[in-house]
């Protein structure tokens, strides 16, 4: 499984392509990943880039939960894969980011591309740092999430 680390900010060029990190490209190069998809972020204004092995893990994961034969659970799944894109890097190490997805949020030109284990987030710069919580508060949410005797 590939693990993306860190936050790097990048510039949407004219025709709405990205390029991706150095450290990003090289882990993909690694790991021979060549097909990705792109979709809105459940819970945040951001995009998600999925390499397809993970994907599909994620995929695994929905459909141990869903009926397709439950109204709400049809439901759940066509909004799930709504504005979903598959695609992949060009010999230039860009990524298209199609231009419905990118109405469908506030990125402007100035996009911030976070590694988020399996994923990365691709964010509008500004929103991403407004999006920072203070050292306290990070550290009851890693109380409550880990555990008390959870060190990091």
């Amino acid at each position: 499984m590939l693990t993306f680390i860190g936050d790097y900010p990048c510039k949407l060029d004219a025709k709405g392509r990205v390029l991706l990190p150095s450290a990003f490209r090289k882990l993909l190069a690694a790991s021979s990943e060549d097909r990705f998809v792109l979709r809105k972020n459940l819970y945040e204004d951001c995009l998600d880039l999925f390499p397809s092995s993970e994907w599909d893990r994620q995929l695994t994961l929905v459909r141990s939960q869903l009926n397709p034969f439950n109204r709400k659970h049809a439901t759940f799944l066509r909004e799930f894969y709504r504005g979903t894109a598959e695609m992949h890097i060009d010999g230039n190490g860009r990524i298209l980011i199609p231009k419905k997805i990118f109405s469908d949020t506030s990125l402007s030109n100035g996009l911030t591309l976070v590694g988020q284990d399996g994923k990365i987030e691709i964010w509008d710069t500004k929103k991403y740092n407004d999006s920072a919580i203070g050292q306290d508060e990070f550290n009851q949410l890693a109380n409550d999430i880990l555990g008390d005797n959870m060190a990091l």
